[in-house]
């Protein structure tokens, strides 16, 4: 029998495995929150999957997504991420990431946690949405509208509210799993 799934992953069985083994479930620990906000970050404009396969050479290129290494990358760094074709090159991108991980750093000194941070927001509840079909998720909430505008005030780019709301699904701060997707039943 096959597993029913949020039929936006498709067919594709890279995106069946992240959405089977990591969309939506939560993640509390900085490292994971930080892979995904760099991740979430560069795919603006982009498509996901694109993201997906090219998530191994971020990894290699970003220092396993160690913000205190890349909260230091100086110009060489940037120029040699800039030459990488196995990543997104767009210079706007890679130093927001650069940015965004001294402004993660200084919610950290101020929250405790990125996940301290997001729980201001959330009361430190998890939102269980209860969708029919993919398509009734929203692309943006009231929710990731204050929390992006509120990073955005913090000095973070490229977080708009679609990439926030794309963040809290992934890291299951919001579990947008349809009703009859196997994976809501395990989480």
């Amino acid at each position: 029998m096959e597993k029913i799934r949020c039929a936006w992953c498709g067919n594709d069985k890279l995106y069946q495995k992240y959405h089977d083994e990591e969309w939506g479930r939560l993640v509390t620990d900085d490292n994971t929150m930080f892979e995904f906000l760099i991740l979430e970050s560069f795919q603006a404009g982009l498509s996901w999957i694109t993201i997906l396969r090219k998530r191994e050479t971020f990894r290699q290129a970003f220092d396993q997504f160690d913000y205190k290494k890349i909260a230091n990358y100086d110009e060489n760094k940037m120029e040699e991420l800039l030459q990488d074709t196995g990543i997104v090159r767009n210079r706007l991108k890679v130093n927001a990431a650069i940015s965004n991980a001294q402004k993660f750093m200084e919610l950290q000194k101020e929250f405790g946690s990125f996940y301290d941070y997001i729980s201001t927001f959330t009361g430190g509840n998890r939102i269980i949405n209860r969708w029919k079909v993919h398509t009734d998720a929203p692309a943006t909430t009231e929710l990731s509208d204050k929390i992006s505008k509120d990073l955005k005030k913090r000095g973070f780019k490229f977080l708009g509210s679609t990439v926030v709301y794309s963040h809290l699904q992934a890291t299951g701060i919001v579990d947008d799993h349809i009703e009859s997707c196997f994976v809501r039943n395990q989480i």
